[in-house]
């Protein structure tokens, strides 16, 4: 409550204070944008050059990730620059020929058979709006240090109410806090308008520790210790879930040719901890995980993205099977559970057609093996597929549309599906 009061006094204040300087610019390049406000403190001093960068900065950051604030403050110096922004984001979406119950599209939630009760259904949601603060400043001794704050909102069947999504503090190398896990790739993620995204997406944010090199003739990496969590099917009686002991620890390696484009491979480490209720002792199973991917351009406006991962015990990192129950599952033998196999891919294309229209289109799939012990109504994989278009009226005001299409197979060989169309207004600030 105190921080949404925070970040509402914050905006309200930036809405009565007039702006104090136009966008500066060297040679070619803007360094502080003409959309910017600048709040406080002297831009004539500012560091262009190193935290204004930083600050305006996308590297690592997915399609819906704001990253453009409009608020800025000072200090007098020009070392400490705070950026303040965030997106209002309005979803209207029609199911039809099936239906989700929710306002995100996961496959995972299709009612398996189809059920006529649920052929269609309207919807809006505004439960994607966020806000962020960002600061960033002049090097220190133990290197530059940026602080990152965003948060979005429930859903509106929970009463929208505010949560935290990513809090952390980068100090040169090294960051520590809620932040996007070393095993995804934010910059490879499907754009949709879709807040749940592809099925076989790769998006977990864990509390972590960080450490990140430099980038040496392209190349560059990452490893960290995660906070685990895990989602377990266990048998009553006979297994449960019990606290986790050890870290997830994943790292990467990148390549990146320019600006845009890279392709990175991550992998996954995990030891996963429960039970045996029977035998009164406690187990671990080792997880592991394979991740590769890619964005970059084709052609003249013409680019791709995607990834594909596999691994066992990785559920909790795959959107359609993360709280599920996939992580750990029941083995043959009583009293022990496996860590089953998972897949996820996700493939996708873009095209700009002009500088302010887009289209995007993509498939993906999550699938996990080994578990028809779970019987044959469980989930076996989920097929999704989206095309999209964007154009920015302005470049603070976004429209959209999409078209969604999901399938969920189970063991037993039924499957549902569902369609929504979907359209968004969405005002960054």
């Amino acid at each position: 409550m105190r921080l949404s009061i925070l970040f509402v006094a914050i905006t309200a204040l930036a809405c009565m204070t007039p702006a104090v300087s136009s966008a500066k610019v060297y040679g070619d390049t803007i360094y502080i944008p003409e959309r910017a406000i600048v709040l406080s403190g002297d831009s004539a001093n500012a560091d262009t050059r190193g935290n204004i960068a930083i600050l305006y900065s996308r590297e690592g950051m997915s399609f819906d990730e704001p990253g453009a604030p409009r608020f800025l403050f000072l200090d007098r110096e020009g070392k400490v620059a705070l950026g303040i922004g965030g997106y209002v984001k309005g979803v209207g979406m029609y199911d039809f020929d099936g239906a989700i119950d929710g306002s995100d599209f996961e496959t995972y939630d299709i009612p398996v058979p189809f059920n006529p009760a649920q052929r269609q259904r309207f919807g809006a949601d505004a439960s994607q709006s966020t806000l962020f603060l960002k600061l960033v400043t002049h090097p220190t001794k133990l290197g530059r240090i940026t602080v990152y704050i965003q948060t979005g909102f429930n859903s509106a069947s929970k009463g929208y109410t505010l949560k935290l999504k990513q809090a952390y503090v980068s100090v040169g190398h090294v960051t520590a806090g809620l932040a996007r896990s070393s095993f995804a790739d934010g910059e490879a993620e499907a754009p949709t308008i879709d807040g749940q995204g592809p099925s076989g997406q790769i998006t977990a944010k864990n509390m972590l520790f960080q450490y990140k090199t430099n980038t040496v003739k392209g190349f560059s990496g990452a490893i960290s210790i995660e906070n685990p969590s895990a989602s377990y099917s266990t048998v009553t009686g006979v297994t449960e879930a019990i606290a986790q002991r050890v870290p997830d620890i994943p790292l990467y390696v990148q390549y990146a040719w320019n600006s845009d484009s890279h392709v990175r491979v991550s992998v996954l480490h995990r030891s996963l901890s429960y039970r045996d209720l029977t035998a009164g002792k406690n187990h671990f199973r080792s997880g592991w995980g394979l991740h590769l991917s890619s964005v970059g351009d084709i052609a003249a406006g013409l680019g791709y993205f995607g990834h594909v991962a596999y691994g066992e015990g990785i559920a909790r990192y795959i959107n359609d099977l993360c709280d599920n129950g996939y992580d750990l599952v029941p083995s043959e033998v009583e009293g022990e559970l496996k860590a089953p196999g998972a897949l996820a891919w996700t493939v996708g294309l873009s095209y700009n057609f002009t500088k302010r229209f887009f289209m995007t289109a993509n498939c993906s799939q999550s699938r996990v093996y080994d578990c028809s012990i779970l019987g044959g109504d469980s989930y076996r994989y989920g097929t999704y597929a989206a095309i999209n278009g964007f154009y920015n009226l302005t470049s603070d005001f976004r429209i959209g549309a999409e078209c969604l299409i999901g399938r969920r197979h189970n063991y037993d060989g039924t499957s549902g599906h569902a369609n929504r169309f979907e359209a968004m207004m969405q005002y960054s600030f």
